[in-house]
């Protein structure tokens, strides 16, 4: 059976997903221009986090499809017991959507997100990717050894404002960040192989992620056409919501970006 929305929708409510904008989502406009932007969201949030970003491509007549990853938009326990792996296996299930309807595809990744996309990029064709706070270093010094600790400490409590907390999970489990060390060190070896032309945009205002990471992600990539932007201090991690005073910056630097011939670059 073809990979499809429905088949997501459907996996997505079997998982006890409630609340709506926490689904995924396709956006199909009247008029497409061709395109199709894969919207990848970060760890502990869910694909309302690509909502704002995911409603502007579509106003520019993309085809825009959200995936909810596994574990997300459920309960810190169900994000615990999931792997790297089903992460990956949702991902090529939205490419395929994707091709399926004969577009270019475009990868656009948040966090985590961004990582998933890299690996996926090894292995499938994408036209271009745009990588938004990727990151090879989590900023906490102990999340190198997140698999040790959660048998002592399952999971890490965070602030979420109470409008927030039916999309982000104010526990973070660290098993989920044991999952995230696999996937970058997969990764890190592996960058030099990667030819896509690519936007990467960061954050000094980054409280997630190692300063400069980022950067350093971006320099290891084999990719002839790239380009990076790094916004200040007033910039948070999460690029693509309203919380992000630069929101629009971001979205018109992604616009830019999409819409330049293969030939021009980034």
């Amino acid at each position: 059976m073809k990979p499809s929305l429905e088949q997501e929708l459907e996996l997505a409510r079997a998982a006890g997903v409630s609340h709506p904008d926490n689904l995924p989502f396709l956006l199909q406009p009247a008029q497409p221009n061709g395109k199709g932007a894969l919207l990848v969201h970060g760890f502990t949030a869910t694909p309302r986090e690509m909502r704002d970003l995911g409603e502007f491509l579509f106003r520019k007549n993309f085809t825009v499809l959200a995936l909810r990853l596994p574990g997300h938009g459920t309960t810190p326990e169900d994000l615990a017991a999931r792997r790297a792996e089903e992460w990956l296996a949702t991902v090529e299930r939205g490419f395929q959507i994707l091709a399926e309807k004969n577009l270019k595809i475009y990868g656009i990744g948040l966090s985590t997100g961004a990582l998933l996309l890299l690996k996926l990029s090894l292995v499938r064709h994408f036209d271009k990717l745009v990588l938004l706070s990727p990151f090879l270093q989590l900023k906490h010094v102990l999340a190198p050894l997140a698999g040790w600790i959660s048998s002592l400490i399952p999971y890490q409590d965070r602030n979420i404002e109470q409008k927030d907390q039916p999309f982000y999970y104010r526990r973070r489990p660290l098993q989920g960040v044991a999952q995230i060390n696999r996937l970058r060190k997969q990764l890190q070896s592996k960058l030099a192989q990667i030819q896509t032309p690519v936007l990467v945009l960061a954050s000094a205002g980054d409280l997630t992620i190692r300063p400069g990471t980022a950067k350093r992600l971006f320099d290891r990539l084999g990719s002839a056409s790239k380009a990076f932007h790094g916004y200040g201090p007033e910039v948070p991690h999460v690029l693509t919501t309203a919380e992000n005073p630069c929101q629009a910056d971001v979205f018109d630097r992604i616009l830019k970006f999409l819409e330049s011939p293969p030939d021009e670059g980034p």
